[in-house]
C-alpha cells in the first residue's frame, strides 16, 4: 500500500515522498518536492494526498480525514485584486477620511463600480466579491447621513484636495437630466426640458470638474429649473466652500443666458465660454470684403476685443471666432436639406413642419432667401468668449488656450456618460429627496474613484473592472492549515495594478 514520508533533506528542508510498495517486498519511491516551512509542508502532502488518490481513491495521510478521496474545501474567494485596487484609489482620493471611516458607505461605493444594482442588490454583488456584505437595515438607517450636506461638502474638499485647485484654476461646469418612472411630479422630481426628450418627472444634475473631467461637485436641482440658473449656485458654494477668490469657469453656450452673463459679470468670475453667433460677426464681414472670392483658410481664428466701458460693470473681453472647413460642410449640408424640405412645403408636395427656412406672411408660404444665405455665411464659424486677463500659470492668454479650455469640456461630457451607463446613477429604486440625494452622494464618490482609475491605468473603469473581476484570490484548507492560492495574472492586467500601487 503506497504511503507519504517526509524526510529531513541536507539543506534542512523536508522533503515529502510517496513510497510505493508490494505485498512482494518491492518498493518505489516518488519525490513530490521539498518544503521550507509547515504550509508548504502541507501543500505537499495534499498534492501527494491525490496523487495516490488517483491510484486508489483513498486518503492515508493521517489528516483526520476518512471515505472517499475529494478536494480540498475553499474556506474563502475574493476579486482581491479589483477590491484593493479599487480601495487603494478610494484611500489616496482622501474618501475614507473624509467620510469618517464609515465601512458602509465604502462599500457602497465599491459595488456602485463594480456592478451597480439597487441597494439590497449592492449586498449580493459584496457578497459575491467575498466581502462581508452589512445588513439591509443597516444601509438604510446609514442612507440619511450621507445626504446631509455636511457629508457631501467633506467629499468635495477631499476631491478638490487631490485636484490641487488654485486661485485661477479652469473649472468644468455641465448639466444633465434623470428621469423618473412616474407621471406625478412632487415639488422636486417635475417635468421640464429633458435632453433625452422625455416627458416623465426627472430632476436636474450639475456637475462640476477640473479640466480633467475629475468630478469636484455635484448638485441636484428641481427638474423644471433651468440649465442658466444652475450654474451659479454650484459655482459660488463651491468657491465659498474652498475660499477660492476665483475660479475660470469653463461652459457651454447653452448655459449662458444675458441675465447670467451679467450674474457671472457681477460675481466677478473668470470665465471661458462659447458663444451663440447668431449674426455674421464684423471681424468676419471685414475679412470676406478683403478678400472677395476667397474662402477662409481651414483653423483661422478671428480675435475680436471687447473693451468695457466706463459705465459697464464688467471687465474687458474678447470674442475669438474660429472657422472650421470639415464644420462647414456638416453645416452647409444641413442646410441643403432644410432648405429642400422648405421648397416642398411651399410647392405643395409635402406637410408643413417646423422648418426655419419656411417664411409665412399671412396664408403665403415662401422660403426666406435671406435666412438661408446668412446660414450659409456663417457656416463653419464657433465663437468664444473669455475675460481672462491672463492664464492660471500667469502666462498671456492665447487663441489656442482659451479654445483649447472650451473643448475641454469633452472630459465633463465624458463624466456624464460614465456616471449614467457604467455607475447607472438613475435612482430608479428611489422616490424620497433625502434617498435619491444620498444615490447620488455614492454616485459623486464612485465616479471620482473611476476617473482616478482610468488615470492611473489608462483603462476605461469598465474595461478594468470586467478584467480584474475574473481573478480572485482564493484560500484552501489543508489540515490544519489554510493555504492561500490566487490565479496568474496577464501582463497588462498586471501593469496596469502597478501603476494603482504606485500611485498610493
Amino acid at each position: 500500500m503506497p504511503y507519504v514520508r517526509t524526510v529531513k533533506t541536507k539543506s534542512g528542508a523536508t522533503a515529502v515522498q510517496i513510497v510505493w510498495s508490494s505485498r512482494r517486498g518491492s518498493r518505489s519511491i516518488e519525490h513530490i518536492g521539498s518544503a521550507h516551512d509547515d504550509v508548504e509542508l502541507e501543500a505537499l502532502k495534499a498534492a501527494a494526498a491525490r496523487r495516490i488518490a488517483a491510484g486508489q481513491l483513498e486518503l492515508d495521510l493521517g489528516l483526520e480525514t476518512a471515505g472517499p478521496a475529494g478536494p480540498l474545501p475553499i474556506t474563502s474567494s475574493r476579486m482581491g485584486h479589483l477590491l484593493d485596487a479599487l480601495d487603494c484609489g478610494y484611500r489616496v482620493l482622501g474618501l475614507e477620511d473624509a467620510a469618517g471611516g464609515d465601512e458602509v458607505f465604502r462599500q457602497l461605493v465599491l459595488a456602485r463600480i463594480i456592478e451597480p444594482a439597487s441597494k439590497l442588490d449592492s449586498l449580493r454583488v459584496l457578497e459575491e466579491a467575498g466581502v462581508a456584505p452589512p445588513s439591509y437595515a443597516t444601509v438604510k438607517r446609514r442612507l440619511p447621513a450621507y445626504a446631509k450636506e455636511a457629508w457631501r461638502r467633506r467629499l468635495s474638499a477631499a476631491c478638490a484636495a487631490h485636484a490641487r485647485l488654485g486661485p485661477a484654476s479652469l473649472v468644468l461646469y455641465d448639466v444633465s437630466t434623470l428621469y423618473f418612472e412616474t407621471d406625478r411630479g412632487d415639488g422636486f422630481r417635475e417635468s421640464g426640458f429633458s435632453k433625452e426628450r422625455r416627458l416623465e418627472p426627472q430632476i436636474t444634475i450639475g456637475l462640476l470638474a477640473d479640466q480633467a473631467g475629475f468630478p469636484l461637485m455635484v448638485s441636484a436641482f428641481e427638474g423644471n429649473r433651468a440649465e442658466t440658473k444652475t450654474m451659479l449656485p454650484v459655482i459660488e458654494a463651491f468657491m465659498a466652500a474652498h475660499q477660492l477668490p476665483d475660479v475660470t469657469v469653463v461652459a457651454d453656450a447653452g448655459m449662458i443666458s444675458d441675465a447670467n452673463m451679467k450674474a457671472i459679470e457681477a460675481a466677478g468670475l473668470s470665465f471661458i465660454l462659447g458663444m451663440k453667433v447668431p449674426d455674421v460677426p464684423y471681424v468676419v464681414d471685414a475679412w470676406r470684403r478683403e478678400h472677395p472670392g476667397e474662402e477662409i483658410p481651414d483653423g483661422h481664428v478671428f480675435a475680436q476685443p471687447w473693451p468695457a466701458g466706463p459705465k459697464d460693470k464688467r471687465r474687458d473681453q474678447v470674442i475669438y471666432y474660429t472657422y472650421k472647413a470639415d464644420r462647414a460642410r456638416r453645416t452647409l449640408h444641413g442646410i441643403d436639406e432644410q432648405v429642400a424640405k422648405a421648397a416642398k412645403a411651399v410647392a405643395g408636395l409635402a406637410p408643413v413642419k417646423r422648418n426655419r427656412f419656411i417664411q409665412l406672411e399671412g396664408a403665403v408660404k415662401s422660403v426666406n432667401r435671406d435666412l438661408e444665405d446668412k446660414a450659409r455665411t456663417l457656416a463653419g464659424i464657433k465663437g468664444y468668449k473669455t475675460n481672462l486677463a491672463a492664464t492660471p500659470d500667469g502666462e498671456p492668454v492665447t487663441p489656442d488656450f482659451v479654445i483649447g479650455s472650451y473643448h475641454r469640456l469633452f472630459e465633463i461630457e465624458k463624466s456624464f456618460r460614465m456616471s449614467k451607463s457604467d455607475l447607472q446613477a438613475r435612482p430608479i429604486y428611489h422616490r424620497k429627496r433625502d434617498s435619491i440625494e444620498a444615490h447620488l452622494t455614492i454616485v459623486f464618490a464612485a465616479l471620482a474613484v473611476g476617473r482616478w482609475t482610468e488615470a492611473q491605468t489608462g483603462w476605461s473603469i469598465r474595461k478594468f473592472v470586467k478584467t480584474a473581476r475574473r481573478y480572485r484570490e482564493i484560500e484552501i484548507k489543508a489540515g490544519q492549515h489554510v493555504i492561500t492560492a490566487a490565479d496568474p495574472l496577464p501582463d497588462d492586467l498586471r501593469q496596469a495594478l502597478d501603476a494603482i500601487n504606485h500611485a498610493s
